[in-house]
């Protein structure tokens, strides 16, 4: 196969959870990487759902971490649906630093990010059963890589929501075990331990 004919598609939020991606297309290995030149913000990208999303804007001086996922080609139309109000751009190799010493296959990398960031609000607040399957997906890749979405992410001190007895994502995944999630989360949300501690409905 011609190098040019793979593509990837760089996730940085639930498309770094496996199972999530597997909830929308077919997806192939995954490389952890840092991306160079975009931040991470929460951002209410739809209020389809009352809730806010993580997007990535151009800025030159930062990084966020993601994962560099392999996606068919003719997988994209899936996946550019699951991404609805976001723009895929290309990136390119530099932009990305691997995590650990493998690597990084060659071929097109893809973003989807977008052009301005809207702070989420209490009608779309940051919604945790969004951000479980989030930091699920993270702890794929260790604590640390858990840590720094946590730290490379602006926007904590936007309204936090504990839908886990009523989840507002789509993708929601309920069988999360969410203890070690709320021991990650405390210092950096609005909620205490206490009210992060109610769990999903059985």
């Amino acid at each position: 196969m011609n190098v040019l004919d793979r593509h990837f598609i760089l996730g940085y939020g639930s498309l770094m959870n496996g199972q999530s991606r597997a909830k929308t297309g077919e997806t192939g290995r995954v490389w952890p990487v840092k991306l160079h030149g975009f931040e991470r913000h929460w951002s209410v990208m739809s209020v389809e759902y009352g809730m806010s999303s993580v997007a990535v804007v151009l800025a030159p001086e930062k990084a966020c971490n993601g994962v560099l996922v392999e996606v068919p080609h003719d997988q994209f139309p899936l996946f550019d649906e699951r991404e609805r109000g976001y723009q895929r751009t290309m990136i390119k190799a530099e932009q990305l630093t691997p995590y650990h010493h493998d690597a990084l296959p060659e071929g097109t990398y893809w973003v989807y990010h977008t052009h301005e960031v809207t702070q989420p609000d209490h009608d779309c607040p940051i919604a945790l059963s969004y951000l479980d399957v989030i930091l699920s997906g993270c702890l794929e890749h260790g604590d640390a890589f858990a840590q720094d979405f946590l730290t490379l992410t602006k926007g904590w001190s936007s309204p936090l929501l504990n839908d886990r007895k009523a989840p507002r994502y789509p993708r929601v995944q309920p069988e999360l075990s969410t203890e070690r999630l709320n021991i990650l989360l405390a210092p950096v949300t609005t909620l205490s331990i206490k009210e992060l501690s109610v769990t999903y409905e059985s």
